[in-house]
C-alpha cells in the first residue's frame, strides 16, 4: 500500500502514516504560560514564527497529573484505565509491596510506536530520565534498525540489543548531565537532531525532565533561558523536515506558605490520628528516585482502608480539613478520571492548587528543597499545551482535546 493513504489501528484508535517525520515532545511540567511568557519576550523566535500558521492548542492532562501515567496516556492514545500506568509508583496487590511502575509488566496496551514499527516505521525515543525509558520502547524490535530508545541519564550504557544503539552519548558528543539541570533535557533534544540527521525516522518522541519547572516560575529568567534553547532546536528539526509536536504531561504550581515552607497535609499521619494504626495506608504516585525537586510532595494521594473501615466516614472526615479540594470513592474517583480500578485504593484524595500531600513528615527529606517548592497532581495542573507547528484543520466541535489526543491531531488533521 502507497504510505500516502497507509493508515495503522491500536487501542480503538486509527492513525494516518506520516507523511513527513513527525516529532512529539512532552515538555515535563509545562503549563501554558511558559511558553507564552517565553514568546512574548522574544525567547522563542522559531515558535512564535510557526505559529501564525500552526495551532496553539490547550488540552488537559491526566489526573494524577504525573509523569508516567501521562507519558503512557500520549503514546498510547489512551487513559490509564486502558493502559495501566495509574502513577509513577503504586501498592502492587499483587506482593503487598509499594513500587515503581517502571516496569512493562505493568503495561495493558501497546504503544502507538509499536503499532507503527510493526507496519515497518523507524522511531526513535529520547527521554531524560531511565525510569520511562523500558515502557516507551516496550515492544519494539531493536535488532531491526528501525528502532532506537534511550534515556540521557544512561545514554553511556546503551547497546544495540537493549536500546537499538552502542554508547549514544558518543552519537552525542555530550558529557552525561546531572539529573538534576537543564542539560538532562538539552541532550534529549541534541540527540534528536542527530537522529533525525543520521536516522530519518519515522516518529520520533522526546521527553524532558521537569527540573526547571520544579525551581522556576513562567517567564524567570532561567524558565525563559530554557525555553529559548528547546526553541533552537525546534527549529533545527523543522529545517530538518520535521512537523513538531508539542504538549505536556502535566502543569506546574507553587505549593508553599507565606514563608517559602512546603504547604503540606500529613495525611498518614491525619489517619492515624483518626483511625488506630495500621487501618490506613497512604500511597502517594508522585514517588520517585528524583526527590530533590519536590519531596516526593504533589497533590494527588490514595489511600488504602482495612476491611472494617468505612470509607464513607473517613471520606466525611476528610473533606473538612482546610486544603483538601475532594475525596473520592475509589469507583467515583477511578470513573473520573480514567483510572484502574484495581490499582487505586479505597479512597483517592486531592488537594488544592497550593497544598501538597504526604504521608508523615519523618518520611519526607525536605533538606534538599533550595527554592520554594512548585509541584503538581491536582486537577489545578490538567491543563496543558497541545501545539503543532503546521496548519490543522478544523477539529470536532465540543472536544476536550486530552493531552494524549496529540498523535490523532498531528498525524489526522495537518492541513
Amino acid at each position: 500500500m502507497n504510505s500516502i493513504n497507509k493508515t495503522v489501528s491500536v487501542n480503538g484508535r486509527t492513525y494516518n502514516w506520516p507523511q513527513k517525520p513527525l516529532v512529539v515532545v512532552c515538555i515535563d511540567g509545562s503549563e501554558p504560560d511558559y511558553i507564552e511568557q517565553a514568546i512574548a519576550g522574544g525567547h522563542m523566535p522559531y515558535l512564535a514564527s510557526a505559529l501564525e500558521n500552526g495551532a496553539d492548542l490547550r488540552a488537559h492532562c491526566v489526573v494524577p497529573s504525573f509523569t508516567n501515567p501521562n507519558n503512557l496516556s500520549i503514546v498510547t492514545g489512551q487513559p490509564p484505565a486502558v493502559h495501566g500506568i495509574s502513577g509513577n509508583f503504586f501498592l502492587d496487590p499483587e506482593s503487598g509491596d509499594e513500587v515503581m511502575m517502571n516496569d512493562p509488566k505493568f503495561l495493558r496496551a501497546d504503544t502507538i510506536f509499536k503499532a507503527f514499527h510493526d507496519a515497518g516505521a523507524k522511531v526513535c525515543i529520547v527521554t531524560a530520565k531511565d525510569k520511562l525509558r523500558r515502557l516507551l520502547g516496550h515492544g519494539l524490535d531493536f535488532s531491526s534498525g528501525r528502532a532506537v530508545s534511550f534515556s540521557s541519564e544512561k545514554a553511556d550504557e546503551t547497546t544495540m540489543a537493549e536500546n537499538g544503539i552502542d554508547n549514544a552519548q558518543a552519537m552525542v558528543g555530550r558529557d552525561i548531565p546531572s539529573v538534576y539541570s537543564a542539560e538532562l533535557s538539552e541532550f534529549i533534544f541534541d540527540a534528536g537532531v542527530k537522529l533525525m540527521e543520521s536516522m530519518h525516522p519515522d516518529l520520533m518522541y522526546l521527553s524532558t525532565t521537569d527540573y526547571i519547572q520544579h525551581k522556576h516560575a513562567p517567564g524567570t529568567p532561567v524558565a525563559n533561558e530554557f525555553y529559548a534553547m528547546m526553541d533552537g532546536y525546534f527549529a533545527k528539526l523543522d529545517a530538518l523536515g520535521a512537523t513538531l509536536a508539542l504538549t505536556a504531561d502535566h502543569g506546574m504550581n507553587a505549593k508553599h506558605d507565606d514563608d517559602g515552607k512546603p504547604d503540606v497535609i500529613y495525611l498518614q499521619e491525619v489517619l492515624d490520628g483518626m483511625l488506630d494504626p495500621g487501618d490506613a495506608r497512604v500511597i502517594l504516585p508522585i514517588t520517585d528516585p528524583y526527590v530533590v525537586h519536590h519531596g516526593a510532595l504533589g497533590s494527588f494521594a490514595t489511600i488504602y482502608l482495612n476491611d472494617e473501615i468505612d470509607p464513607d466516614a473517613v471520606a466525611d472526615a476528610l473533606r473538612t480539613i482546610d486544603g483538601i479540594a475532594t475525596v473520592y470513592p475509589r469507583e467515583i474517583g477511578c470513573r473520573m478520571f480514567g483510572l484502574p480500578e484495581d490499582r487505586l485504593g479505597d479512597l483517592i484524595v486531592v488537594s488544592d492548587k497550593s497544598k501538597v500531600l504526604g504521608t508523615s513528615a519523618d518520611r519526607h527529606d525536605l533538606s534538599q528543597l533550595k527554592e520554594p517548592l512548585r509541584s503538581h497532581g491536582g486537577v489545578s495542573e490538567q491543563t496543558v499545551p497541545l501545539i503543532v507547528t503546521k496548519p490543522i484543520d478544523e477539529l470536532p466541535g465540543g472536544r476536550q482535546l486530552r493531552n494524549f489526543d496529540i498523535f490523532d491531531v498531528a498525524l489526522n488533521h495537518v492541513s
